[in-house]
């Protein structure tokens, strides 16, 4: 084989390399009613330097921020215990003094008033008293101090000594630069929006399909954080445009959908020091509307707003694909403005680099297919554990054969492969164990082309012998080569 090495007319010969699938390793035989799938829960992020996200460990704080987290936590027990979280109602019982004599008298005067003559006249009126002490009971009741009220199931009443209080404090003063003040009042703001918008209903709530398109979550990253996918393309399409934000209305319910969303996110978070607190958001600006659709603009923009005001910190890693020029030109202009804290978590890719930039952050096997990974929406082939793909890296020039070896005839194998870029040949074979017999060609070899999508195949053995997955780099670059199988065993 020839290899065109930095433009110099340079002539190599190489051997194929075999990387060799072993069973016990790699191989995942399907059986009925296997363990329980724990692919819903959250992973646990290790405390290590190699984690970007700021760390939750009280020991990891320098002495600025412990002391801010302190004075937060002092502030907010006695806002509780005085019961000054909430903004109070004008009090209707607010005495406007009289311009004269004939002033009406308040609510409040005219109640007291009648209680101290109901007082002069016990006996007369003994049903009028019980009924002011009535009245004084509930007003009590009205005032009790919330103890157990919380955000996101997590107690903030410091003195409890729940952990996970911390978590969500720090949440807040980082969103505010650790100023204490300015983080209990965005705290207060939150908790009074939440009331108002009433959260605690809202993942009840029927929106039906319309906007599924739009934003979903789906899957994790590769430190376990859940990840949202926003696809700003589809609001272009006026079919989709109508059904979601074509009238006041329906901009509200889209409002009300996408709290929604995050909500259903924040429930895959488990707000421990250790464990995964955030998530990742990938928005794809392919295809998006323009600047004349204001609606569309309003909409969205308000949608962030309430995000970005009610949900501090987050968001760990703010992933933006398929990104347009202007865009690019625009956020460098606005980028002077933002804090490191922001900056270092913006990521932005243009369609020539989507796949290897989410494999940066993103597993192969949790990228979905129109992104370049190898995950498929309802797969029922692969799932929990034999989900996981293998890599290999093939040098320019070279071949790679990846061999999955099927020692029982009437075995079922399924397998995906991806080449990122692709541009190489590809072939696909059965060799049987037994020299006499013929090799089955289950793939022709051919040119696979930029754009293809990953391969998947199913091949049912009829005698022991391996299957050979050959790829062939003609490129001068290097390519990665992503691949996972599993196995049916024949059922006799």
């Amino acid at each position: 084989m020839t290899v065109d090495v930095k433009a110099e007319a340079m002539q190599v010969a190489e051997e194929p390399v075999k990387v060799v699938a072993h069973e016990a390793e790699k191989v995942a035989v399907e059986e009925e009613a296997e363990c329980e799938n724990d692919e819903n829960k959250p992973k646990v992020v290790e405390k290590s330097s190699s984690y970007r996200e700021e760390s939750n460990f009280l020991s990891d704080l320098n002495e600025h921020e412990k002391k801010a987290l302190a004075e937060l936590k002092t502030k907010l027990e006695e806002a509780i215990l005085e019961n000054t979280i909430f903004k109070k109602d004008e009090k209707k019982e607010r005495v406007e003094k009289p311009s004269n004599e004939n002033a009406k008298k308040s609510e409040g005067e005219a109640i007291e008033e009648e209680c101290e003559k109901a007082a002069d006249k016990k006996e007369e009126c003994k049903e009028e008293i019980n009924e002011c002490e009535e009245t004084k009971g509930k007003e009590a009741t009205n005032t009790e101090i919330d103890r157990d009220i919380s955000i996101w199931g997590v107690p903030l009443l410091p003195s409890k000594g729940n952990e996970s209080t911390d978590v969500i404090l720090l949440k807040f003063l980082r969103a505010r630069e650790f100023k204490v003040n300015d983080a209990l009042e965005m705290l207060k703001k939150t908790l009074e929006w939440r009331k108002e918008f009433k959260i605690d209903s809202i993942l009840d709530e029927e929106f039906g399909a319309d906007f599924d398109s739009v934003a979903y979550m789906s899957g994790v990253d590769r430190e376990g954080h859940p990840i949202c996918y926003n696809i700003f393309g589809v609001l272009d399409n006026e079919e989709i445009y109508e059904k979601t934000l074509g009238t006041e209305e329906k901009r509200e319910q889209f409002l009300r959908w996408r709290v929604q969303l995050m909500e259903k996110g924040i429930q895959k978070l488990d707000f421990k020091a250790c464990g995964v607190n955030s998530l990742v958001q990938i928005n794809d600006l392919k295809n998006s509307p323009g600047l004349s659709k204001k609606e569309v603009r309003a909409a969205v923009d308000k949608a962030v707003s309430v995000l970005q005001d009610n949900y501090p910190e987050f968001v760990a890693k703010n992933i933006f694909i398929n990104v347009p020029f202007w865009y690019l030109a625009l956020q460098s202009l606005l980028s002077p403005f933002l804090t490191q804290r922001t900056k270092s978590k913006l990521v932005y890719a243009r369609s020539s680099k989507v796949t290897e930039t989410l494999l940066k952050y993103v597993p192969i096997q949790e990228i979905p297919t129109q992104y370049g990974g190898i995950k498929r929406e309802n797969d029922f082939e692969f799932s929990g554990t034999d989900a996981e793909a293998v890599e290999v890296v093939i040098k320019a020039g070279t071949t790679e054969t990846i061999e999955i070896p099927t020692p029982e005839a009437g075995t079922t194998f399924t397998w995906d492969i991806i080449v990122v870029g692709w541009e190489v040949n590809y072939t696909e074979e059965f060799v049987p164990t037994d020299e006499s017999s013929y090799t089955i060609i289950i793939r022709k070899g051919k040119k696979i082309s930029l754009d293809e999508a990953p391969i998947r195949k199913t091949f049912k053995n009829n005698e022991p012998g391996k299957i050979v997955l050959t790829v062939e780099n003609c490129s001068g670059k290097k390519k990665r080569v992503f691949y996972r199988y599993k196995v049916k065993k024949a059922c006799f």
